[in-house]
């Protein structure tokens, strides 16, 4: 049987203050979905989920806060211009910024920044 990875769930504190970090990066989530326990948002044939800590607890029977760095969300920009613009947005916008853009040595232009539960957020061209 083949699989297929078809999407990455997030678990979030406040789905309004998390759908609106996303909306930053660009993705289209609609303003309606701010008060729901479990959003859905489709690009490019795969899947990202937001999930609030009551409705994960109910699905696994109980939720702990992780500690550290565990998984990685990329997300690729049009330039390497569009990575610095990106980053400013984000960060004017009030969110943390964890790595100002940088040339990395593998080719890519690169930044890292903090979405409202703490998560590195990659942005790269």
């Amino acid at each position: 049987m083949a699989i297929r990875l078809d999407m990455v769930g997030i678990v979030v504190k406040d789905m309004g203050k998390a759908l609106a970090f996303y909306r930053l990066l660009g993705l289209d989530i609609p303003e309606s979905a701010n008060d729901d326990i479990h959003v859905e948002v489709a690009q490019n044939g795969f899947r990202l989920a937001f999930d609030t800590r009551e409705t994960v607890t109910d699905i696994h029977g109980g939720w702990e806060e992780p500690a550290g760095h565990r998984i990685e969300l990329a997300f690729r920009c049009e330039s390497r211009e569009a990575v610095d613009a990106l980053f400013d947005k984000v960060t004017k916008h009030g969110y943390g910024g964890y790595r100002e853009p940088w040339d990395a040595v593998w080719g890519q232009r690169y930044a890292v920044v903090r979405d409202p539960d703490g998560n590195l957020i990659s942005l790269f061209a």
